[in-house]
């Protein structure tokens, strides 16, 4: 039993280090791409789950301008 709550945790820690790389790299590309990003564009990648995370970094070269970011970040925590 205390093996199973051990690999569980092991789990959700490798689950959170994976969505904190996933959702470092997004911020420096953008960062890259578009300049110094606004606090709340900030705060609502950081909401962003993995599966969120995934589907933006799918998506993110695709974008032509910070506005294109704000509504895909609009639609996206819409859901």
């Amino acid at each position: 039993m205390l093996e199973l709550a051990t690999d569980s945790k092991q789990t959700r820690v490798y689950q959170e280090g994976l969505e904190d790389g996933e959702r470092s790299l997004i911020l420096r590309q953008l960062t890259r791409k578009f300049g110094q990003l606004s606090p709340q564009v900030r705060s609502q990648i950081e909401s962003l789950s993995l599966e969120q995370l995934e589907a933006l970094s799918d998506v993110l070269l695709d974008f032509s301008s910070l506005p294109d970011l704000t509504r895909w970040l609009e639609e996206s925590l819409e859901e």
